[in-house]
């Protein structure tokens, strides 16, 4: 039985949590907005051609690039928890060259895969010239450091305050562009600014905070002996970079493999209805980021009886609340694509049902992977990834031949429910040997 207090720990992830799905509420209504002003501008094809475009950069940037948030979070706890400033900064700067150098590789590789990828997803040709300069969007991804500088400070109020920058700068632009009449590439170029701008005020926030520390050692100065001062710095880095990058991978993957086999307007109209079951895939991508600090906290601590507790009452919390939101839109899915889209966005109606099943299956699992690696097993997670993401990836292709769009749906449920169930079982397993 948990102590007195140990309902200590959920309450600080879902206070965590609740600042960040206020940024997110922001954003949401945002979003909708520029979503149904670029959908109905650009209709099923043209959205598609962008959806597609950016789903390759963000997929590229997502396998090349490097997350390192959870190692600062880590690393950086210990250090600070020993006062040891000086080591806690270089490993803060040891993680942002790794991320710059990863960074800048994906680029490159964006860059050099368009004129092999373009093609065989329909490209126009416009959208092909505009793809090299696009490639700069893959900065987004390289902000996991100062990520974990405001977890760390626990700043989930400016972390919630970013998730604003992108579809303030969306929106802003995607009037602009509508009462310019602009078209694709205007709304590209959009997408874009906000990359950047979303890349930017990261490390503009982190930064900041990491200057009001006031560790009494300069911000910038040597990494050298960062690996040897840190014992498992490498391999746990390596490791939860793979998790994230695997765990992303098939959002990034599902939509390039629907328009590579039915065309870009069925890629826009999958786009769309996943757009409208992310109200379910945010919180829990955010509930993996609000608990991850605290889980690690109590693994320091050894407050391992908090530690399960707090573990599955998150987890079955977040499946009791995607259920009000799995009724709403299986009455009124095909009303709210019409409202998004238009018309001719309707038949994606049983689609949008099948993917928000699968995100209310999935969104118990961020806390279960964040518990995981808080006690040191990220393998674990990855493995779970690798079968939900990788090896059923074939069944994707399958679903989609026999059953077109609504198969991807399908697939969907059948990943989700795979791998909540997997590290569900998995952490049961390794957290009774915690005493």
């Amino acid at each position: 039985m948990p102590s007195a207090n140990g309902a200590a720990g959920f309450k600080r992830i879902f206070g965590n949590l609740g600042l960040l799905l206020g940024g997110k509420a922001g954003a949401g209504a945002l979003s909708l907005l520029y979503l149904i002003i670029v959908a109905r501008a650009l209709g099923a094809h043209d959205y598609g051609v962008l959806v597609l475009l950016h789903a390759y950069v963000t997929l590229v940037g997502g396998i090349v690039a490097f997350s390192g948030w959870h190692g600062i979070v880590r690393f950086g706890s210990l250090a600070l928890e020993q006062s040891d400033h000086q080591r806690f900064l270089k490993v803060a700067r040891f993680l942002t060259l790794v991320e710059i150098g990863f960074g800048a590789a994906a680029i490159i590789t964006v860059i050099a895969l368009v004129p092999i990828v373009g093609p065989h997803l329909d490209w126009p040709p416009e959208a092909m010239k505009f793809a090299a300069l696009y490639s700069l969007a893959t900065l987004a991804n390289v902000r996991s450091t100062p990520l974990g500088i405001l977890q760390l400070r626990g700043r989930f109020d400016l972390i919630a305050a970013h998730h604003l920058v992108s579809p303030v700068v969306r929106l802003a632009g995607c009037i602009l562009v509508w009462l310019l009449g602009g078209g694709l590439i205007g709304f590209l170029a959009v997408w874009l600014a906000s990359a950047l701008a979303e890349w930017v005020s990261m490390w503009v926030f982190g930064l900041w905070q990491l200057h009001r520390m006031e560790l009494g050692v300069p911000i910038t100065g040597p990494v050298r002996g960062t690996i040897e001062e840190n014992e498992g710095l490498l391999p746990f880095i390596a490791t939860t970079n793979v998790d994230i990058t695997l765990r992303e991978l098939a959002p990034r993957l599902v939509p390039l493999s629907v328009g590579w086999m039915l065309g870009p307007a069925a890629a826009g109209l999958f786009a769309l209805a996943q757009r409208a079951s992310v109200v379910l895939e945010q919180p829990a991508l955010l509930l993996g980021q609000a608990s991850y600090a605290v889980l690690a906290k109590l693994v320091v601590e050894r407050d391992f009886a908090q530690f399960r507790h707090t573990v599955w009452r998150s987890a079955g919390s977040a499946l009791l609340l995607s259920v009000p939101v799995i009724v709403l839109l299986a009455f009124f899915s095909s009303t709210i694509l019409d409202l998004l889209g238009g018309n001719s966005f309707r038949s994606g109606a049983e689609l949008l049902i099948l993917l928000a099943v699968a995100r209310s299956i999935a969104i118990a699992a961020p806390p279960i992977a964040s518990a995981l690696i808080a006690m040191g097993q990220p393998s674990q997670s990855i493995g779970v990834n690798l079968a939900a993401n990788l090896l059923l990836f074939p069944v994707l292709l399958l679903l989609l031949s026999w059953y077109g769009l609504d198969g991807s749906g399908y697939h969907a449920v059948i990943q989700a429910a795979c791998s909540t169930g997997l590290l569900a079982l998995l952490f049961r397993r390794s957290a009774r040997g915690l005493a």
